[in-house]
């Protein structure tokens, strides 16, 4: 889940979807907000998960954050690979929910605009750079409300909270303020710890309303959720213009086959792997 949030236009919540749990994981989090029961339980879940999550972080803020830089095609054709791979096993594990259309057809439409938005957003302002090392009143209100609109976007499978940094200008500022801190270099750490505030307040705002609309539509959200997928190769596509150094969107030319179908022949192995656990 990580190392997907770590790229712009892929979500930790599809990865989770993928694998099967991503209902759990929603629960897990409203049963330690919210419920008087089962918190222990979920606690030791979500525990088990983190843990795992900040290995994958420390590793795509050490290593693949030069990855995504030198190898950009070579990495969105691996996502594109993957998204397309998840699509059918999304499609057969809902079946009993998408097959009612009458109810999902205008979130047919608002999933994938609402990608494309984000897309066009992440093109027009997300080169502006800022300094966490220079802390001001503006950055400090700026860097909370990215951190709790970056977790909430993280929560829902297809948009990345990468990608809500790319838009505030944070993702590059931010990847290397976690490696500078992973070095024992902490000048960006009250920044980081300001970004951490809004994501505390971003999934206690954000995870409830999950809950309520994958308890109460699920039709309705499972049509978001797997049309916001389908949207997310636009954004993955225009990844390489987001780059330090911009280079251009990808294309049919520098699309890598090898790596697409290596992609689909992982989430294959994910999905093996999550019925044998089961």
């Amino acid at each position: 889940m990580a190392l997907a949030d770590s790229v712009p236009g892929v979500s930790g919540g599809m990865i989770a979807f993928v694998m099967g749990f991503y209902d759990d994981f929603i629960g897990a989090i409203h049963d330690v907000l919210f419920a008087s029961v089962a918190k222990k339980k979920s606690a030791l879940y979500l525990v088990k998960l983190g843990c795992g999550w900040i290995v994958g972080m420390g590793l795509a803020a050490c290593i693949l954050s030069s990855l995504f830089e030198r190898h950009i095609y070579l990495v969105s054709s691996l996502f594109i690979g993957f998204i397309l791979g998840s699509i059918p096993f999304v499609i057969g594990d809902e079946f009993t929910a998408l097959k009612n259309i009458a109810k999902g057809w205008l979130f047919l439409l608002l999933g994938v605009l609402f990608v494309i938005g984000i897309t066009y957003l992440n093109r027009k302002v997300g080169s502006q750079r800022i300094d966490l090392n220079q802390l001001s009143l503006p950055l400090i209100v700026r860097l909370f409300l990215v951190g709790m609109i970056a977790i909430s976007a993280m929560f829902l499978p297809g948009i990345s909270g990468s990608t809500i940094l790319l838009i505030f200008g944070c993702y590059i500022p931010v990847i290397h303020a976690i490696k500078n801190v992973l070095t024992l270099h902490f000048n960006t750490l009250p920044a980081l710890m300001i970004i951490g505030i809004g994501i505390l307040f971003g999934a206690i705002s954000v995870v409830k309303l999950i809950q309520f609309c994958l308890a109460k539509y699920r039709t309705q959200t499972m049509y978001l959720i797997l049309d916001m997928m389908l949207g997310s190769h636009v954004a993955i596509w225009q990844d390489p213009c987001t780059l330090v150094l911009t280079q251009p969107a990808l294309s049919l030319q520098s699309f890598h086959l090898l790596s697409a179908l290596f992609g689909m022949a992982l989430v294959l192995g994910l999905h093996k792997l999550q019925k044998d656990c089961d």
